[in-house]
């Protein structure tokens, strides 16, 4: 791997002259990264790992085909960069449509505010790991199972274009998640907790509430009735309200979504109202601090802020260059890949609703029979219609939060329940504990966010 920009250049600037001619695109990427993974299933140690990783990929385009190759061995290079063009001029038949950018050259770091994980030992990771296991299972005698992951990747990435283009850019990212498992006789219940930076160790190494809690919740669950299942209005939380932008709505405004799909485009056609004149919605890798964020995407592109929704009506949908060219609009910074294993796709960056004018306490108001959810335990999306199992809720009596319940999920349509939302609050939280799939790239980091949201008509299933 290259140490400098320099080093990059002289290995690549060669490469691109020589081959670039031959196709309408080529770009190389180099990749050098490193990180920790440590899974403890009870006092079991399942994973504990550090490795590095070094590799890279040949993206090339020829009259609208793509070829990709990819590889660990920098001395197979040239013959990646053969590959991946015999297979763009095998595929290729149609037109090259990539939206124009402007060639940068850059080198950028996303800067640590605290220690850097790498700096950690793999016993002192360990060891945390193995405080939170105990805290789980000191809850409560019920506490059955639990499991603790840690995670954390330190990426160095190397762009190269045959427009021009070099960067080098870099960042750390890390993740927690933890779930216990309650059981008395048949009922079973589970609680979760998720979280992540970008920014410090630190941030992951003061979590005892929080653990605490799913465990808490797990046996708290127990002993609960199970909602009643029906339509009610419903309050969701500022998390429930970021997994519901980022994969009820965020995933339906990724543009390859919908360039491939006529029925969606026609769907998702910009100028239609979906919400009412209180909803913004926005998606983008520009602010910075969150998992999502980033100088440029992985074709070179600068990271935007981009409005999908402005006063209730589609303003916008996310981008790579291709799809931005295909359908003659702005490239929006939104093309990621996992890693050099894959090409980049149009991937959501930071997800959020702005907040609204409605003190949460009104949200309640007038609300005879209704139901409270906050935090998630799970959840599936397919196109239009989602299902999301809450952490936890109450019912909702007479404007006034109630009794708790379990088991509560919220199903429904994505178009219809944006229209159903009644009132925005005037909170905001941001949820950094994402990790986004799409298109066999798991785990992507993500950031969402948003107020308290009240929804009228949502299926919430439960108990007949």
């Amino acid at each position: 791997m290259p140490t400098t920009l320099a080093d990059a250049q002289n290995l690549v600037a060669d490469l691109i002259s020589r081959y670039s001619s031959r196709v309408d695109y080529l770009m190389i990427r180099l990749e050098e990264a490193e990180g920790t993974d440590i899974l403890l299933r009870g006092d079991k140690v399942e994973t504990l790992s550090e490795g590095i990783s070094i590799g890279g990929h040949i993206r090339a385009c020829y009259k609208g085909g793509w070829g990709l190759s990819s590889f660990n061995k920098l001395s197979t290079i040239k013959e990646r960069i053969e590959e991946a063009i015999a297979a763009a001029r095998m595929v290729g038949d149609e037109e090259t449509l990539l939206a124009p950018i402007d060639p940068v050259q850059a080198v950028c770091q996303l800067p640590l505010m605290g220690t850097d994980p790498r700096k950690i030992s793999l016993s002192q990771k360990k060891q945390l790991c193995d405080r939170y296991t105990q805290l789980l299972k000191s809850v409560d005698p019920q506490i059955t199972t639990t499991s603790v992951r840690y995670g954390d990747s330190a990426q160095r990435i190397i762009i190269a274009t045959s427009e021009g283009t070099l960067i080098d850019q870099s960042w750390v990212d890390m993740e927690m998640r933890f779930a216990a498992t309650a059981r008395n006789g048949e009922t079973v219940q589970t609680g979760r907790e998720t979280t992540g930076s970008r920014k410090a160790y630190e941030d992951l190494i003061n979590l005892d509430e929080q653990v605490k809690s799913a465990a808490q919740r797990a046996v708290a669950a127990l002993s609960l009735p199970p909602v009643k299942g029906n339509t009610y209005t419903v309050v969701i939380d500022p998390i429930l309200t970021g997994l519901f932008v980022h994969e009820a709505f965020g995933h339906l405004s990724e543009a390859d979504m919908a360039y491939e799909n006529p029925d969606l485009l026609e769907v998702m056609t910009i100028g239609r109202r979906f919400g009412p004149e209180e909803l913004q919605i926005f998606d983008g890798a520009a602010p910075t601090g969150h998992r999502g964020s980033y100088f440029y995407d992985d074709e070179g592109t600068p990271a935007t802020t981009t409005q999908l929704i402005q006063d209730g009506v589609l303003v916008g949908r996310l981008h790579s260059r291709e799809t931005a060219g295909k359908l003659d609009e702005a490239p929006t910074g939104n093309a990621r890949c996992l890693n050099y294993h894959f090409s980049p796709i149009v991937r959501m960056t930071n997800t959020w609703i702005e907040p609204g004018k409605t003190p949460v306490a009104d949200l309640f108001t007038d609300i005879k029979e209704g139901v409270y959810a906050r935090n998630w335990l799970g959840g599936m999306t397919n196109g239009e219609m989602f299902t999301f199992s809450a952490g936890e809720a109450w019912m909702i009596r007479n404007g006034k939060i109630a009794e708790p319940v379990r088991d509560v999920t919220l199903s429904g349509n994505v178009f219809q329940t944006l229209a159903d939302i009644e009132a925005i609050g005037d909170d905001f939280y941001w949820d950094e504990s994402g990790g986004c799939g799409k298109g066999g790239q798991n785990g992507l980091p993500v950031g969402c966010g948003g107020p308290s949201l009240r929804i009228k008509d949502v299926v919430v299933g439960g108990e007949a």
